[in-house]
């Protein structure tokens, strides 16, 4: 992943969502919640505008702060411990859970996400929501440890239209220790 990617989807794109969601929970009232209990809690939000600036904001600040995270450098190049045995569990190996996550994420028709979630037992799950929802906003009882972002501003600077591409080469740069982090929280 090149620099100036990463400076523009993390200091212009995620600053924006960040700024646009501080706004959004002050006007709907929610600014002293988690974003978790925000984007769990979205009907409860009455005016339309302010629940969609909330899902939408609350979405990408949420989604980018996860995928920021896990891209961190050193640390694990693979699962191990309790994730992987999860892994194992789940999918039969690491390899088939990149395979499942990389068809969802080049599968994924416009912008969007893929997504690694547990559930409350640690049972695992892969799926793909399309522009900011998240397994959280989708009412699923699922909580993200590890995504890949398909958003073009991802990856285009330096991929082009070859989503593929970046999605095989991003497996590189992943964190497992964080990772596994998410998954024992």
């Amino acid at each position: 992943m090149d620099a100036e990617t990463v400076e523009t989807h993390y200091a212009k794109h995620h600053a924006t969502y960040t700024a646009n969601l501080n706004k959004a929970a002050e006007e709907a009232g929610v600014a002293d919640q988690t974003i978790e209990d925000i984007l769990a809690n979205l009907d409860d939000v009455v005016d339309e505008a302010q629940r969609t600036a909330l899902k939408n904001n609350g979405g990408g600040f949420y989604n980018h702060n996860l995928f920021f995270e896990e891209i961190t450098p050193g640390g694990a190049k693979e699962p191990t411990g309790e994730l992987k045995a999860a892994i194992d569990e789940a999918f039969g190996s690491f390899e088939e859970l990149k395979k499942q996550m990389t068809a969802l994420a080049i599968g994924q028709f416009g912008s969007g996400w893929a997504w690694l979630s547990k559930d409350a037992a640690g049972k695992l799950y892969v799926s793909k929501s399309a522009n900011q929802d998240n397994p959280i906003s989708l009412g699923t009882g699922q909580t993200p440890i590890f995504t890949i972002d398909v958003w073009e501003h991802a990856y285009y600077l330096k991929y082009k239209n070859l989503r593929a591409s970046f999605v095989e080469n991003l497996w590189n740069l992943v964190n497992w220790d964080v990772v596994a982090k998410n998954y024992k929280g």
